[in-house]
């Protein structure tokens, strides 16, 4: 299964209409498909990488909640966990799966007796056959083929299990609240997951800190650390306050990214460059991008302040730009902007193309008051 296209209305700080297309649209080089380019059928590419950019507030984390927000839905059919403010939020989704295209829409209300919780209306599941030679029409035609058999289902239930038929992590959204002591308990359950033992992890720790030889979960919050060859036991508060926040972030993101290429399913990473040397965030978006790594589709979704990651996008047209004057706003930059591909995007972020600018005028107007 693969998400192709999102939109919303009422959506957080969102205008309504926010959207955004997973399917590659600008002309598909062999070195595109090489590199940038997931082929998930036949002549049908997503990306293997996806950069979002703004200023701050701009909107980057609502469009990643966004798609954590769909893909929980064709996860496990339920919407729940997420802070509330479901009322009033339409959702589209655009989906692939086994040689079909799946248009699902739907509409969110709270639930009066569940906590956080979503309450699933006026649902709609349609599909087509997924043909190369009609991309095009097949996207803008009416959707005519229902593929819900109707009936009575629980209000906080989504009818896409009809098609997905089992729950299955498709997703794994990497966020703040990842980033504390309860972050190794998540990375070991993910590990037992994926069959990944001790030593796999020790490779991973070696990356961000080669004094520490061994890390074993003894129980769901203590753990026995190996450093500088002593071997140490720590509760997860206490390992928290011993490990830098660079090597814990490392260690919990390379863990993750590690399972998502193996079983397959996607990364959504907010701000992927805190307490990261930049070479080490490089690293982790070329591992997307290797076919010889990336052997199941797994696509990176990450947003970034960082404009030089950007630099190691082919394409233009799996990088957005949020704004916000208002209302959040998003645009593709292949498709707004029009961006050649063989000029560097962080040049054209430095010379405020996308109106992304820090606002000088407001820090300098800091920096006078600061000299009186």
């Amino acid at each position: 299964m693969k998400i192709l296209r999102i939109s919303a209305k009422g959506f957080k700080n969102c205008a309504d209409g926010f959207y955004m297309d997973f399917i590659a649209k600008s002309k598909k080089t062999s070195e595109d498909k090489e590199y940038e380019l997931l082929e998930i059928d036949d002549e049908l590419f997503v990306y293997s990488t996806v950069g979002i950019v703004g200023k701050n507030a701009s909107g980057k984390t609502s469009a990643l909640e966004l798609l954590d927000w769909c893909y929980d839905i064709l996860s496990s059919f339920r919407l729940s966990g997420k802070g509330g403010n479901y009322q009033g939020v339409s959702l589209e989704i655009l989906f692939y799966e086994e040689g079909y295209l799946y248009k699902y829409s739907v509409e969110l209300e709270d639930s009066e007796t569940l906590e956080d919780r979503a309450i699933f209306k006026n649902q709609q599941l349609f599909r087509k056959q997924y043909y190369k030679t009609r991309m095009k029409q097949i996207l803008t035609e009416d959707w005519k083929e229902k593929c819900y058999p109707g009936g009575e289902v629980p209000e906080e239930f989504s009818i896409v299990f009809f098609v997905l038929k089992k729950s299955a992590v498709r997703e794994v959204y990497y966020d703040s609240s990842m980033e504390n002591e309860k972050g190794y308990l998540i990375m070991f359950r993910f590990m037992d997951i994926a069959k990944l033992d001790a030593g796999f992890l020790a490779k991973v720790i070696r990356i961000f800190d080669d004094n520490i030889k061994d890390l074993r979960q003894v129980d769901e919050s203590d753990y026995l650390l190996t450093y500088q060859g002593r071997e140490r036991a720590f509760s997860d508060r206490e390992l928290y306050r011993f490990l830098s926040s660079g090597t814990t972030k490392g260690m919990n993101l390379y863990i993750l990214a590690a399972i998502s290429l193996r079983m397959g399913f996607d990364l959504i990473v907010d701000e992927i460059e805190n307490h990261f040397h930049k070479t080490l965030v490089e690293n982790l978006i070329m591992l997307y991008k290797d076919k010889q790594v990336n052997r199941k589709n797994a696509t990176l979704y990450f947003s970034t302040h960082y404009c030089e990651l950007l630099d190691l996008f082919h394409r233009s047209d799996n990088i957005w730009i949020t704004h916000a004057k208002g209302k959040g706003t998003i645009n593709n930059m292949y498709e707004t902007f029009g961006i050649r591909r063989e000029l560097l995007k962080s040049r054209k972020f430095y010379q405020n193309a996308f109106d992304t600018a820090v606002n000088y005028e407001a820090l300098m107007d800091l920096k006078k008051d600061l000299m009186r």
